[in-house]
């Protein structure tokens, strides 16, 4: 077998080394005369020993395993994994951005700050509130944030023991709920009607003066955009509750509406979806949220603000929610969001989600004929199909996420939302070209007809991938994540 095939541990030999360290200049240091002896070890750890090449070899061949955007097409519904552009990582390794560190002085951090304060600025443009913080470390973050604001706010009007519901549609996403628990929250779920939007009826007879706020998308999760908004935000706020905005579906409306336009108080955007930076793979991604003016005083501490000609760390708010991360957020990633807003511009953010939006309309025409769908209407950057059709021949929409694989594509969403059977959510994004497209939908509908034809090889897919159809339940419940 081949080096690069086995684990580390199995090529290892005694005394390879892939670095070779200087002699030490400085005197040897007993460790048992530092640390008690429960902490130093008796014997040498059990590490690999191997040379450069074999683990030069060995990660660049794990690394041909992974599936990511620059290898290939990605239409991971309501996630908006779009390509991300190499200026973004140039700029990000700058030594003024990658070899600094949060403790310096303040004085010597000033083009840092200026980065940080600005895109703050152009995010309140594009979201459409009044202040921005950048400390949330990724999207389920974000949410908990907007959530304590939220809780904040009602304790500050002594209504926080009567305020103790949040409602969430029925196709919002699942970090929704999970985040109102986590805030302590009660979760009142919201159904949907049969044109895939929020249901006013059930929203009217849900709401009242235990109503702390409605957390929502829009475009809601179908890839459909909620057209009563306004009316659902004057429900909500005529009883005192708030509007939170789950910012995951912006790359739809960036340029041409707001969340501030549609009454949202608070929102969390996710710089890992909407503008570019790497998304996935457990890497850091930033979550910034926004707020309308009356509850800028609950956004997390310390902020970055303008004095005069230089930017300063404030922490002087009383009602602050408080420190909510280490420092002041994901700065590599934020770094890659400015450049990305920076690139575009204005105009090329609006171009973004016109790109988006017919992508992923066309994608939904050339698929309907050959899978049900749920909401046959106009769709934004995202759309939903069902397996239903494919199901009553014998194939799940598992199945078909797996034959996908032969064809080198990452499969689209799938048994999400959860309110659409055998559930496919396709997101195209804009960064891909017709042909990419066209060649999905090829093998879409090559797919819907081996399953008419010849099922078998779509309940037994994938074939031609290093790892083949998994035990999925086992690899669940016993998971395997050390060697012996």
């Amino acid at each position: 077998m081949n080096e690069y095939k086995e684990l580390l541990f199995e090529i290892s030999r005694s005394n390879r080394r892939a670095c070779s360290l200087p002699q030490s200049d400085v005197p040897t240091v007993s460790l048992k005369e530092k640390f008690t002896e429960k902490f130093v070890r008796e014997e040498h750890a059990n590490l690999p020993e191997v040379s450069e090449p074999q683990l030069m070899r060995h990660y660049t061949a794990l690394s041909n395993k992974n599936f990511g955007v620059d290898n290939g097409f990605y239409p991971l519904g309501s996630c908006t994994m779009k390509y991300n552009p190499k200026i973004n990582e140039v700029v990000a390794r700058y030594d003024g951005f990658a070899h600094i560190h949060p403790l310096q002085p303040t004085q010597t951090l000033q083009g840092s700050f200026q980065l940080m304060y600005e895109l703050q600025e152009d995010l309140k443009v594009v979201s459409g509130m009044d202040e921005v913080s950048l400390q949330p470390a990724a999207g389920a973050h974000g949410e908990w944030a907007g959530l304590m604001i939220i809780k904040a706010y009602h304790e500050t009007n002594n209504e926080l023991d009567v305020r103790r519901k949040i409602l969430v549609p029925d196709s919002a996403h699942g970090t929704n709920p999970a985040s109102a628990v986590i805030a302590g929250f009660d979760v009142i779920e919201i159904p949907s009607n049969e044109d895939g939007t929020v249901d006013l009826e059930a929203l009217k007879e849900q709401v009242g003066p235990d109503t702390a706020g409605l957390m929502l998308t829009n475009p809601n999760t179908l890839g459909i955009f909620e057209k009563d908004i306004l009316e659902m935000a004057e429900i909500v706020h005529e009883v005192g509750g708030l509007l939170y905005y789950d910012g995951a579906n912006l790359n739809a409306i960036m340029g041409i509406t707001t969340p501030g336009a549609m009454g949202f108080d608070i929102v969390h955007l996710n710089l890992h979806k909407s503008f570019s930076t790497p998304h996935g793979g457990g890497g850091p991604g930033s979550g910034p949220i926004g707020v309308k003016a009356f509850l800028t005083p609950y956004l997390p501490v310390p902020k970055i603000e303008k004095s005069g000609e230089e930017f300063v760390l404030n922490s002087d708010y009383p009602l602050s929610i408080g420190r909510i991360k280490g420092y002041f957020g994901n700065f590599g990633v934020n770094v890659r969001a400015y450049t990305y807003i920076r690139t575009m511009g204005g105009r090329g953010l609006r171009k973004v989600s016109e790109s988006a939006v017919l992508h992923a309309n066309y994608l939904r025409h050339r698929l309907e004929p050959y899978y049900d769908s749920p909401y046959s209407q106009i769709c934004k950057h995202e759309f939903v199909l069902s397996g239903n059709r494919q199901k009553k021949l014998g194939v799940r929409t598992t199945d078909i996420a797996k034959r996908l694989l032969d064809f080198g594509y990452y499969a689209p969403t799938i048994y999400f939302p959860l309110i659409v059977e055998e559930c496919l959510m396709i997101e195209p994004t804009e960064t891909e070209s017709k042909e990419t497209l066209d060649e999905f939908a090829n093998v879409m509908i090559r797919i819907a007809q081996e399953v008419e034809q010849n099922p078998e090889i779509v309940t037994q897919a994938p074939h031609y991938t290093s790892v083949k159809r998994l035990d999925e339940v086992t690899a669940a419940r016993k998971p395997v994540v050390r060697f012996e």
